[in-house]
């Protein structure tokens, strides 16, 4: 079997590994906090605030030792790296269907948090079989495959809990987990640039100095920890405020309901976002992404009604569907192969960061202000993100066209730097951001 042959055979096993652990995910997300209720009678500020910390537990320790990983992957392969953290996960999802208290959840979404990030290693394991040349297209059709299951997850989910309880679902949850591993046995690990000569060593000061030496790199990655805090600022309270404008009637379907709404809207444009990029390019494309999310997301502030939060919801997954994909093709067109790993490790550590802050924001927000104020929140911080990205690369300058290629050395004798304007065709005329590639040196 060749290696095309081989990297549609996994790219088909990994999309519905994708699948199933995307929607085994987000099968419990709508009614955590629906969850916490059931251990007893407490305030609704009280729910609402340990919601949003147990929910942000899991990504404290994944954003620890996710570029750990990362690592880890690099070195012993990824195809390792993912059947253990799948075992992990459904452990400890298994382990949650038993909890009493929201100490005893609290503590398993912290242990959880060693496994999570399965997603973004598929991401890494199939990039690296990719040619550069076609890394969107099949990184979108990965994509698609977590959006899926993501899309299906809530409403499945929620009709579980409704018909056999919340702690019955979290073992079923458990269960497909182990689906999934099972799949990902069947995989073949190999990378594209195998027989192109041995990977370069290289430190970690050497890729954080390709990194900060990148400024629109630099500010893509912070942008996905910006992102990270909008989204999930809503998303661990959202049960809550079904409950609030819609009652306790199928609480836990409608909740899935309005959580699927963005999931539908993703899998509509995600493929048709990445393919514009293309054509466009990417960092065109996110700035448009996150402007028109952050005026999407302003009427939410106004909802009264479960198809009006519904209809909201949908816009948003309609345009933020593209970033992720978007997002990492511009990585992987960035980072040098030798680094990729590496570079997308720091890129997830920054959004289990996000992920970390922005339940706990929702939470606090929630329990201070109402629930309008964290879709103002979520509102702002996409407008900024998208704001900060078009003034980086309004600050870079103009050149005529033409490649200027200087060294300017690296902190490894075993790698150099070589500082490149890379050409990009903008109306009328000519812009060129600074690309840094990686690159071993002639002994």
């Amino acid at each position: 079997m060749n290696e095309q042959s081989m990297l549609k055979r996994n790219l088909a096993i990994m999309w519905f590994s994708n699948f199933f652990i995307g929607g085994s995910l987000t099968m419990v997300m709508p009614f955590i906090s629906l969850y916490i209720e059931s251990f007893g009678t407490f305030s609704e500020e009280y729910v609402q605030r340990w919601a949003g910390i147990t929910f942000a537990a899991t990504f404290v320790t994944a954003f620890l030792f996710s570029p750990i990983l990362g690592r880890l992957g690099d070195k012993y392969g990824r195809k390792k790296i993912l059947i253990f953290l799948g075992l992990g996960m459904s452990l400890s999802l298994f382990l949650m269907g038993m909890v009493t208290t929201v100490w005893q959840l609290l503590l398993l979404r912290l242990f959880m948090g060693f496994f999570a990030g399965s997603i973004p290693v598929t991401q890494a394991f199939i990039s690296t079989q990719t040619p550069k040349e076609m890394a969107g297209k099949v990184l979108g059709t990965l994509q698609t495959g977590n959006i899926t299951g993501t899309l299906l997850g809530p409403l499945i989910g929620g009709f579980l809990a409704d018909s056999i309880g919340y702690a019955d679902t979290f073992k079923g949850t458990s269960s497909i987990i182990l689906i999934s591993v099972l799949l990902i046995t069947m995989v073949k690990e190999f990378r594209v640039d195998m027989k192109r000569g041995k990977k370069a060593n290289y430190s970690r000061l050497d890729v954080v100095q390709l990194i900060l030496r990148n400024p629109t790199l630099t500010t893509v990655l912070l942008i996905s920890m910006f992102i990270q805090i909008a989204l999930f600022s809503i998303q661990p309270i959202l049960a809550l405020f079904v409950s609030e404008i819609h009652g306790p009637e199928n609480l836990a379907f409608f909740s899935g309901l309005a959580f699927s709404a963005a999931g539908f809207g993703n899998l509509m444009m995600a493929r048709k976002w990445g393919e514009l990029a293309d054509k466009k390019g990417y960092i065109k494309i996110l700035i448009l992404l996150l402007l028109a999310g952050g005026i999407l997301y302003i009427p939410g502030m106004f909802v009264q009604e479960v198809w009006q939060l519904v209809l909201i919801r949908f816009g948003l997954g309609i345009t933020i569907g593209g970033i992720i994909p978007v997002r990492m093709a511009f990585i992987r067109q960035e980072a040098p192969v030798a680094i990729q790993g590496e570079v997308l490790g720091y890129n997830q550590s920054l959004r289990f960061l996000g992920n970390i802050i922005g339940p706990v924001l929702g939470g606090v927000l929630a329990g201070s202000y109402g629930f309008p104020s964290v879709f103002l929140v979520t509102s702002i911080l996409l407008l900024l993100s998208g704001f900060a990205l078009l003034a980086v690369t309004r600050r870079i300058r103009y050149i005529p066209t033409r490649m200027h290629i200087k060294e300017t050395g690296g902190a490894s004798p075993s790698l150099r730097f070589f500082h490149i304007d890379v050409v990009y065709r903008l109306p009328g005329r000519v812009k060129c951001p600074n690309t840094y590639h990686l690159v071993p040196s002639k002994k």
